[in-house]
């Protein structure tokens, strides 16, 4: 008899990707399901790139949201206890990147460390690095040379590996050591989807980036045609409470929508 089907390996670097979304569904994520005018702030990086600074849009969102999540550091902290939080000075992103690995494409994720404090081009360069490199079949994180204990991960059964992430986030020191404290994924950048994606993380705050899609939108009581981004945001509710993520949803409407950190360098 003829098969009428076909077998298709997994890739081993992408059963982190499945343990972190089980446990990740554990977590007391509140999810805000948002559109941002990046019009302007397009246009000025447009401007940037012609003066022949290399910055690309994903470098910009990194920056931005690590410049707003310094100004309100409780967005990004950790649950130390029942009664205290540990929130850690420097911003450190965990954002994916999509690797071929085994002829099959896989996301990796990347830490980029004091994102804050970095400019769009030293982001930008971290980025183009990371996607150059060549996947080490032990790797968890790119960029970072795995431990003797990363490197037996894959060989674990799927219950312990799970136990393993749960045991590592009542650990906020060993957590924002391995992952950082805010995550960035940018599925949308792949295509042009006029729509949301809820993504799942263990990460305090999280961004799932989509598309920038072309819409009409009223702006000065005028109907104009406006680029906007699409983005889920997962804020821990156990950290943070709703009023408190309302001034942080504000300001980083504000900063995505003027560009505030897109400046000559």
């Amino acid at each position: 008899m003829t098969k009428n089907y076909q077998f298709h390996s997994i890739a081993r670097t992408r059963i982190p990707t499945f343990d972190i979304f089980a446990v990740g569904l554990r977590k007391h994520h509140i999810a805000a399901i948002l559109e941002f005018d990046v019009t302007e702030s397009r246009t000025r990086l447009r401007s940037l790139r012609k003066n022949g600074t290399n910055v690309s849009f994903n470098a910009w969102l990194v920056k931005t949201i690590a410049r707003v999540v310094q100004k309100h550091p409780e967005a990004a902290a950790y649950l130390h206890s029942k009664k205290r939080l540990i929130i850690f000075n420097d911003i450190n992103v965990s954002m994916i990147v999509e690797k071929e690995t085994g002829g099959n494409k896989v996301p990796m994720p990347v830490v980029i460390e004091k994102a804050n404090e970095k400019s769009l081009s030293q982001i930008t360069q971290e980025i183009q690095f990371a996607r150059e490199q060549v996947v080490n079949p032990s790797d968890i994180v790119l960029t970072r040379k795995s431990t003797a204990y990363q490197r037996i991960y894959y060989h674990l059964p799927g219950w312990f590996r799970r136990l393993f992430w749960s045991m590592l986030l009542k650990i906020p020191g060993a957590a924002y050591k391995t992952m950082g404290n805010v995550a960035v994924t940018s599925v949308g950048m792949t295509g042009r989807i006029n729509g949301w994606f809820i993504h799942r993380s263990v990460h305090p705050v999280s961004f799932g980036v989509g598309s920038v899609i072309q819409k009409p939108v009223v702006k000065n009581n005028e109907i104009k045609i406006r680029e906007i981004l699409n983005m889920t945001i997962l804020a821990d509710h156990d950290v943070m409470d709703g009023a408190p993520m309302v001034r942080f949803l504000n300001d980083l409407t504000q900063s995505l929508e003027t560009g505030e950190e897109i400046t000559p360098e």
